[in-house]
């Protein structure tokens, strides 16, 4: 599980191959920190995005302090798909972000196995709803520091600490607009996973 890359074709001849297994993945964080740009960077597909336009109609409920320039927001979901080797596919579900479109996160729930709880160290107030989320409903998470304009002023020792995460927590550095810095994280989710298959495993 040390890369992710596209599926290749069997070679000519070759017998027919199983299925991948595949695992759908969230994608969170508060809003504005990256979410959608991470899944396009790391998508192999075209991501389906369901962006609109911020209107006064937000003015006084959404919170754009410190992302004062950004001009839209997800009101639905973001969707990509990456395969790691030949047997497995991830399908990444990138949640919308302001407090109004929590709702949803229950449904995108269904169903995932693990998630990415994206933070920006300018407003890291903002993911504290999601880490409370995913802890609550026992969701294996990682937590990925996105860094803005390429800096990182704090190391993810720092990063824990500030977040109060539970021990075994995997806190990485990353830029969400870089496809390999956004398939490390989503390589430290897969581990994560499976050692905690694993773990289950042997307690069976």
């Amino acid at each position: 599980m040390d890369s992710l890359s596209r599926r290749r074709p069997p070679a000519p001849g070759a017998g027919p191959t199983a299925a991948p297994d595949t695992v759908k993945i969230l994608i969170a964080g508060g809003f504005g920190v990256g979410k959608t740009t991470m899944v396009g960077s790391v998508s192999e597909i075209a991501p389906l995005r369901t962006e609109e336009p911020l209107t006064t109609a937000g003015l006084g409920v959404d919170d754009l302090e410190g992302i004062e320039d950004k001009r839209s927001t997800t009101v639905a979901l973001d969707f990509g798909r990456i395969s790691i080797g030949r047997d497995l596919v991830l399908y990444l579900f990138g949640t919308p972000g302001q407090q109004r479109f929590w709702f949803m996160w229950n449904d995108l729930a269904i169903g995932a196995l693990g998630a990415v709880v994206l933070v920006d160290v300018r407003r890291p107030r903002t993911s504290f709803a999601a880490i409370d989320f995913f802890e609550r409903r026992r969701i294996p998470f990682v937590v990925g520091v996105n860094g803005f304009h390429g800096k990182h002023p704090y190391t993810p020792e720092e990063i824990r600490e500030a977040l109060a995460l539970p021990a075994g927590t995997p806190v990485l550095l990353c830029d969400a607009r870089e496809r390999e810095s956004s398939r490390d994280v989503l390589i430290a989710l897969v581990d994560r996973l499976i050692a905690a298959a694993t773990r289950a495993g042997g307690r069976t």
